[in-house]
């Protein structure tokens, strides 16, 4: 499940309880409202309706399974840099449209230093990479370098966030801004 991006900007606090139910729903997103709040130590109204506020603000983007790449037949990771020739809002938008659009892509971030964008290319095997290099990456709009470097060994993907403080009962309350 998605949230819409077009929520409104909001301040909302997270304190204790709430660092709490976002980190039990990081372990497993699949909780019930009773489990969230027996593990907070909340009663599932109040707990619910904090899950509803963090889902309003965007402090919750949405919920996902993880799913194993190789056995989806995606065997080949592959980081990629790159590099635009021009950085007009316009060259950058239309880049950006189309990497998001490319279901190959998995993830893409605009970084400093040496690259302009590091991506993160799924494939089922260099074949296949090489075939998507010619008709996607080398074709994306105001592309001037690319490099890629084959992924070996996955040491960490974690999707949970180090959040502060989530366990201590003792923690102040921190106000975050959402979307």
């Amino acid at each position: 499940m998605a949230f819409s991006k077009s929520n409104p900007v909001q301040q909302i606090v997270l304190d204790k309880f709430s660092l709490g139910i976002l980190d039990a729903l990081m372990r497993d997103s699949r909780q019930t409202v009773q489990q969230l709040a027996q593990a907070v130590g909340l009663s599932s109204s109040p707990c619910w309706k904090r899950v509803k506020e963090m889902e309003a603000a965007g402090v919750i983007r949405g919920y996902t399974a993880v799913v194993e790449p190789e056995a989806v037949g995606l065997g080949l990771r592959v980081i990629v840099e790159a590099n635009l020739a021009a950085h007009s809002e316009d060259s950058v938008r239309k880049f950006e449209r189309a990497v998001t659009a490319c279901p190959q892509i998995v993830q893409c971030v605009s970084t400093t230093g040496e690259a302009d964008y590091l991506m993160t290319v799924m494939a089922a095997d260099i074949k296949a990479y090489e075939q998507f290099q010619h008709d996607t990456l080398f074709k994306l709009p105001g592309i001037t370098h690319v490099r890629s470097r084959i992924v070996l060994k996955e040491l960490k993907a974690a999707s949970r966030l180090p959040l502060p403080a989530a366990a201590d009962a003792a923690a102040p309350a921190r106000r975050v801004r959402g979307r």
